[in-house]
């Protein structure tokens, strides 16, 4: 048997044809994304593997969390923001490793491919006061 899922002329129109059927990408800590889901955890395992195409709607934002495995996007149109400041245009693959921590955004919308070899996990607010709190006493210290 043979089950396949085909996306056509995806840098030339196939992210706006209708083939992709768009769903909202409800987390907390992000907004204004929505998703086509290529597999999902549910399919390969609870640490298993997800893969999607996600847009970025001008102004939307990811949470801020952690990576539990690698992480690879592909910018297939449009430009994706990161935290520290990078920007990423159109045709831009990046790579983030397990236990990287960021926030992505963009501020005129995007469209990516985002292939995670196991999910993420959200940073709180608490952590992140901790970590700010224990750096700023290593430094005074």
């Amino acid at each position: 048997m043979r089950d396949i899922k085909v996306y056509s002329s995806l840098f030339t129109g196939g992210l706006h044809n209708g083939q992709i059927k768009w769903t909202e990408y409800v987390q907390p800590g992000r907004n204004q994304v929505d998703v086509e889901w290529l597999y999902t955890q549910a399919e390969t395992g609870p640490t298993g593997a997800e893969a999607y195409i996600a847009h970025f709607k001008p102004g939307s934002h990811g949470d801020l969390h952690e990576h539990l495995g690698y992480e690879l996007l592909l910018i297939l149109e449009g430009e994706l923001h990161n935290d520290n400041g990078d920007r990423y245009p159109a045709g831009t693959l990046f790579i983030e490793k397990p236990e990287s921590v960021h926030q992505v955004s963009s501020p005129t919308g995007c469209y990516a491919l985002v292939v995670r070899e196991k999910g993420t996990r959200p940073i709180t607010t608490a952590e992140l006061e901790a970590a700010a709190n224990a750096t700023a006493n290593a430094t005074a210290g």
